[in-house]
């Protein structure tokens, strides 16, 4: 099956500059990053009121790589997810020292975009509304491994995450170019993950991952999903397919029992 022989539903927002609103996504800067082109994402969904709390989907990109831009501004999980309603959703950079700017390819620096991530996410509560106990991490590709290597990186941007969405690829699974790539570096990440939530998809299959999880983390609490299509693509979720709403249905068991 082909993901673009399925028209879509939803059409992911543009990125603007100017004053957060609802249904507006819009560019900001970081303090710390103030004066480079690093950078991140914050929508605010159509149903947003100020002194209210909502849920906070952090999002991590993919690589630049064919389809995919590699880009804050490239990412779709979230909205698709959230249909643009009663979810914070926000768009997390990769930060690049070096250069001043978003790593399109893998980490940047690691410990750069560890601070950024847990900055901007105490942010997003204080200043959005966003409710800490509800906030929840997301990845595509390169993302959706950031999920555990950036996410489960230390004890504090650990202790953020209510839930973890990763589609397509997983930290641990296979080898690549980066330091701490390997299985047994992953799992001394995935101990930090304990008992909480995790949505993994992939396209065909994704028997290669429930291996893996099998061997280093039999107790874990993981809803796999296989995409009965070929597409290396996050826009699925742009589509109103059986698959949406499975991981919809799954993100709102999630959420009741965070009140439980």
């Amino acid at each position: 099956m082909d993901i673009e022989t399925v028209p879509q539903d939803l059409v992911t927002p543009p990125a603007t500059a100017g004053t957060p609103a609802p249904g507006k996504r819009v560019k900001q800067v970081s303090k710390r990053c103030a004066g480079s082109d690093v950078h991140h994402l914050l929508y605010l969904p159509t149903d947003w009121e100020e002194g209210k709390k909502y849920p906070v989907i952090v999002e991590y990109a993919g690589n630049a790589y064919k389809t995919c831009p590699g880009t804050v501004e490239g990412s779709n999980l979230g909205f698709g997810i959230s249909g643009g309603e009663g979810v914070i959703w926000v768009c997390m950079p990769f930060v690049d020292v070096k250069n001043r700017m978003n790593s399109p390819i893998w980490w940047g620096d690691v410990e750069a975009t560890v601070d950024y991530c847990t900055h901007t996410v105490r942010r997003m509560c204080s200043e959005y509304g966003g409710d800490s106990s509800a906030v929840f991490v997301a990845g595509f590709s390169r993302g959706a491994i950031a999920c555990n290597y950036i996410g489960l990186h230390d004890d504090e941007i650990a202790s953020l995450w209510r839930g973890f969405i990763c589609h397509s690829h997983y930290d641990g699974v296979d080898n690549w170019p980066y330091a701490e790539c390997d299985r047994r570096s992953a799992a001394k990440r995935i101990e930090r993950l304990a008992n909480r939530p995790q949505f993994i998809s992939n396209e065909n299959d994704v028997n290669a991952t429930q291996s893996y999880l099998k061997a280093v983390f039999p107790g874990g609490n993981f809803t796999f999903l296989p995409l009965p299509f070929a597409n290396h693509t996050d826009t699925w979720v742009l589509r109103d397919i059986p698959e949406r709403k499975v991981i919809r249905e799954w993100f709102r068991n999630v959420l009741r029992s965070t009140a439980d």
